[in-house]
């Protein structure tokens, strides 16, 4: 049995609020090694266990497509430190990019780093703030963190319907507006960016309505 909020609360966040590119950064200290850690990251058959499947050309300069999700391009690929791909959704225009950087601690745990930078509407950023793909990020991060530990969630579609999931949601939407505050937003925008991201991750059920 695991303690939902204490994986959330191992996780830090950071916001970057720029004009007209956003960036957002999750990090967590896992214990495994950096080499463990990178292999999770970029073999597709241990992919599709912890994130989503994938499929493509997966090695510098070719192109993959999570299944239901994003696509994009392998722009660096660095082993085992090093990660960098396009994130398209759809016919979504501008500059979208997902960085993971991997450190090792000694040789039994590995920083994980990830860094979303993308060009946001500004009618979506003011709405959602950085909890709309925030709180996606988490939900990967735990599930990566289960996998390094020997665990996985067995029916994710199922598990995010649970209380549990959405009390991790929850927390999840509320620790990025505290990183948004951080960043320098009004509190009244943090707080209706985080009631509408709620909304959408985690709508109230017939029981609650």
């Amino acid at each position: 049995m695991i303690d939902i909020i204490n994986e959330l609360n191992r996780a830090r966040r950071e916001v970057s609020d720029g004009a007209e590119v956003k960036t957002i950064v999750v990090s967590r200290r896992y214990d495994a090694a950096v080499e463990d850690v990178w292999d999770a990251c970029t073999d597709a058959e241990r992919i599709g266990r912890w994130f989503l499947p994938v499929t493509g050309d997966l090695r510098l300069g070719g192109h993959y497509q999570l299944k239901g999700n994003a696509g994009g391009e392998i722009l660096r690929c660095e082993p085992p430190h090093l990660l960098k791909v396009s994130w398209v959704m759809g016919e979504a225009p501008g500059l979208s990019e997902v960085e993971v950087r991997l450190t090792a601690e000694g040789g039994d745990a590995t920083l994980f780093e990830l860094r979303h930078t993308a060009q946001v509407p500004p009618e979506m950023w003011s709405h959602y703030g950085p909890g709309a793909v925030g709180v996606g990020w988490d939900l990967a991060v735990l599930g990566l963190g289960l996998h390094l530990a020997g665990g996985s969630i067995s029916d994710p579609d199922a598990w995010q319907r649970t209380d549990e999931a959405r009390r991790f949601m929850t927390a999840s939407g509320e620790a990025w507006g505290e990183a948004f505050q951080a960043a320098g937003a009004p509190p009244e925008q943090v707080a209706g960016a985080v009631a509408r991201t709620l909304t959408f991750y985690v709508p109230e059920t017939p029981e609650q309505e």
